[in-house]
């Protein structure tokens, strides 16, 4: 009965030191995490604290951080096959943006010239049907009023008559 006791008494004994260990890594974890707390608090505290309006009436506008304090990472790197997937990608889209901007400008310089065209085909079909009425005589010049001299023109006629003659020539050659 003795060694029955005693056997009890010693396994108590170690339940106690077992169970004293654990408080004691439990108390030290304890002390950490009320060590830890504290700092939390006033960091929470200060993040949710609550502020006044500011004086400028600008609500919307946060407290800056200091940039010491802002953490950056450098984020996620994508690895070289991908990086060269990109630049091919982006090099072909450059490439059409380009041939897409060449045939823009093309379209438009064929209708800049089919207008300056258009613009002197109308001149030289407008000289072509002009009545021209010979003045051999200047003393109607000094005659005439002024508004008359408004409307006349000088013109040289010979060289419309030699182009005629130079169109009919080339035109005989031809054939």
């Amino acid at each position: 009965m003795a060694t029955d006791v005693d056997q009890k008494v010693n396994s108590i004994l170690e339940n106690i030191k077992k169970s004293s260990n654990n408080n004691d890594e439990k108390s030290s974890q304890v002390e950490e995490n009320k060590v830890k707390k504290p700092v939390n608090k006033t960091k929470k505290a200060n993040e949710n604290e609550i502020r006044g309006v500011p004086k400028s009436g600008r609500f919307w506008k946060s407290k800056k951080e200091k940039f010491s304090k802002i953490i950056k990472t450098k984020g996620i790197r994508p690895d070289y096959q991908k990086k060269e997937a990109l630049r091919i990608e982006l090099k072909r889209t450059k490439d059409i943006s380009h041939q897409i901007l060449d045939q823009i400008k093309e379209k438009e310089e064929a209708r800049k010239q089919r207008r300056r065209e258009n613009i002197k085909r109308a001149e030289e079909n407008k000289r072509k049907s002009e009545i021209v009425q010979v003045i051999t005589n200047t003393k109607k010049l000094k005659r005439m009023k002024k508004k008359q001299l408004r409307f006349i023109e000088k013109r040289d006629i010979n060289v419309n008559k030699e182009n005629k003659q130079q169109s009919s020539a080339d035109s005989a050659v031809d054939k």
